[in-house]
Parts: structure tokens; sequence; C-alpha cells
């Protein structure tokens, strides 16, 4: 079966804004409102979906609950006895889950799979909250000084971009102002009432002040409660035959995924000879593009990426082919980023000013590329939209996966 033949027929994002905690819920609540509302905007009900997969990285840490593949049919009955999956790759884990779904569909053991990510990570203070997330590194082998492992972790990238090309911080600065203003137009994001400045962007100590190396307080993306859902289903099955929903449907039209080793040094040593910093990325990437039938990021109206940090969407640029190697500033300083520009990067805001509840953010992605090219996206929705392309990493960049979303 072709991979295009997949269609997603819906989805439902939660407002990243919230602390559950705070108003008294838990994973059990979210894992409800996220299903129902999938449920609602792809026009099917439980009794439709033929099987479940999930994307939660950290849920026994923030939360003490596993065993999560179990828990929509807890909380929506109807889901009882479908089979349910929990898929686990640190920030990539809603992408492998879509991954899964996806095999499932082509392989024709089922026809109607509901994906949904669920992550909770305001339930302890941020210091711990952090300390958490480091179980994406590889621990006890790296990252042993840091105060805060993915700021540090990043940090170290983009001190290897300024070792092989060099690296103006204003660049990475104007990638997260540009993301906050994405974002302070989308009703979902966490950072849309945020109050900042134009000194929040600059070297100004104390509206930006420092995190961890050279990196920030806007090179970082904050803790997030939330999650994200889509229904997909196969080309031939009766639900698009019977109108509903199906006017907003979308295609998958190609995705790539790699792995390589935890180590960042591992990886930066691999390819201390090879103009990429991540070719690993990069092949990710000309993975999808082969198999969306695309000869190159032109082909492209815009790109959902993974802006943990802005060094994580300077990384992508260049590796997306926006500009040669090392030369993402270009871009930056262009204006091709803008919604109205070249290529829109991250229209919706991105990790950065959208949110990022790790389980679920490679499910958002492909959510909001989805609603880009059926003109669903409102105030961020980039004009004709017709082919979207998103880039989920997890680790250090040591899972990697991309997906291209068309009409």
């Amino acid at each position: 079966m072709d991979t295009d033949a997949i269609r997603v027929i819906g989805g439902y994002q939660t407002d990243f804004a919230r602390n559950l905690t705070k108003e008294g819920l838990d994973v059990a609540d979210l894992t409800r409102e996220v299903v129902e509302g999938t449920l609602a905007d792809a026009g099917v009900t439980p009794s439709d979906i033929d099987v479940v997969h999930v994307g939660n990285a950290f849920g026994q840490l923030f939360t003490g609950q596993g065993h999560l593949g179990a828990m929509p049919a807890s909380v929506v009955p109807g889901l009882w006895g479908a089979p349910a999956t929990r898929h686990e790759g640190a920030c990539a884990s809603g992408s492998l889950a879509l991954l899964a779904a996806m095999a499932d569909l082509e392989s024709g053991r089922y026809d109607c799979a509901l994906v949904v990510g669920v992550e909770l990570e305001k339930t302890v203070p941020g210091d711990l909250g952090a300390q958490h997330m480091g179980a994406a590194a590889w621990v006890g082998h790296e990252g042993s000084d840091a105060k805060f492992m993915w700021p540090y972790m990043f940090g170290k990238i983009a001190d290897e971009y300024e070792r092989r090309f060099g690296l103006n911080e204003r660049h990475l600065w104007s990638i997260a102002e540009l993301n906050a203003r994405n974002a302070a137009r989308n009703p979902l994001a966490q950072t849309r009432g945020w109050d900042r400045t134009e000194a929040s962007f600059t070297d100004d100590l104390v509206a930006n002040p420092p995190v961890e190396g050279r990196l920030r307080k806007a090179d970082c993306g904050p803790l997030t409660d939330g999650a994200a859902g889509v229904v997909l289903v196969r080309a031939d099955h009766p639900v698009l035959r019977s109108g509903g929903a199906t006017s907003n449907q979308s295609r998958i039209l190609g995705w790539g995924h790699r792995t390589v080793g935890l180590s960042l040094e591992d990886k930066l040593s691999c390819s201390a000879d090879d103009p990429y910093v991540a070719p690993h990325v990069r092949a990710t990437i000309r993975d999808t593009f082969g198999r969306a039938g695309i000869d190159g990021v032109d082909a492209l109206d815009l790109i959902e990426t993974h802006d943990c940090f802005t060094v994580s969407e300077y990384l992508a640029i260049d590796h997306f082919g926006i500009t040669p190697p090392g030369e993402s500033w270009r871009a930056v300083e262009n204006g091709d980023l803008e919604i109205g520009g070249r290529i829109p990067v991250n229209p919706s805001g991105g990790l950065l000013g959208v949110g990022h509840p790790v389980g679920a953010t490679g499910i958002r992605m492909l959510l909001d590329c989805h609603r880009q090219v059926t003109g669903r996206a409102g105030a961020n929705q980039v004009p004709d939209a017709r082919r979207a392309a998103m880039l989920n990493f997890g680790g250090s960049t040591a899972t990697t996966a991309s997906f291209v979303i068309g009409q």
C-alpha cells in the first residue's frame, strides 16, 4: 500500500497554556479530553477505531503513572478492547506513535488508527522537571557537569556551529522573536500571553538571563502540559465515502526515520568531515523528500520543525536545504522564515512559542501541518498552503523523524 494513501481526517490539541495540576486534573483527564476532541473533529466514534497508539516520554517520572497505552480505554469506554501501545522516544515519542500507526494501516492489519500524545510536565518544580528530562541523554556518560542537561547539550551544538562556521547569537534570538510573534496569534500556544519586550531577545542580562553555557532564556523552550491527537485511515476506508468531516482530510505523502547513538560527542565526532553538523538528520529529511516524490525544500509551502532550543531550528534551516550548511543566518536575515516569506518555518510558533509537552509534540506538529494544508490554521494560516513538512527529534537528535503532508 502506498504511503500517500494514508489520510489524516481530523485532530485536536489541548490548550498548552494550562497547568493541569493546578486545575486539580491529571493525566487521565488530559487523555480523555484529547481522545474525545480528536474523535469529534474527525467525525468518527470510538467503535470506528481499530487500533490506538499513544506517545509519551516521561509519564512515570512526572506523574508516577505508567502503562499509558491502556489509558484511552480507561477514560473512553468505547475504546475498550481496541489494541493499544505506548511509544517512547524522548521528544520524538509522538512521531514514533505516528509511524507505528502508519505501519498498521499500510500492512492492512487495521483500517482506522487513533494516535494521541500526552505529557504532564508541570507536576514538579522546574529544576526537578529539567532533571527528569535528562533521562533522554546518555545517563552517567554525558552532561555530568550540567545543572540543566538540555540547555547544556544544545549549547554544545551551538558551540559546534561556532567552531565550524561562526555563530552570532542575535540570529538565534531573532528565531525566538519570530516564533514568539507567531505564537501570539495562536489561541492554543503556551506563550501567547507572555509579557516580553524587545530586550527579551537581546543580550540584556535581566530580560534575557543566561541559563546554561551560551544559551539564555529566549533560547530555551518551556516545560509544558498538553496533548494532541489525530485519526489516520486507509484511503479505502468507508468513512471517506460517507461525507462529514472528510472535506478536512490531508495525505501523508512521505516519511523518514533514523536513529543514531545517544552520545552527542559521538555524533559530532562522526560528522567531523561532513558538511552537515548532523548528517543523519539531513538523511532523514532526504528520505522523506524521496518518499514524497519531491526534489527539495522549494516544493514545500511551510515547515513545522523541532525548536526545543533556538539552535535546534538554526540546525533545521540548513539541514532542510533552505541555505547551504552553516549559512542558516541568511534565511533569518532575509525574512525567508516569516509567514509570507520564501518558506515559513514554525508559523504555529514552534516549540519555543506553542510549548513542548514532549510526548505530544510530534503529533502536534503533524496536526498543524494538516490544518495548514486544509486551510484551518486560522490567524497562523500560510496562504495557499498545499504541502507542509515537519521534523521532530528526541534527545540530542538521537531519534529523528520527518513527514510531508499534502492536500
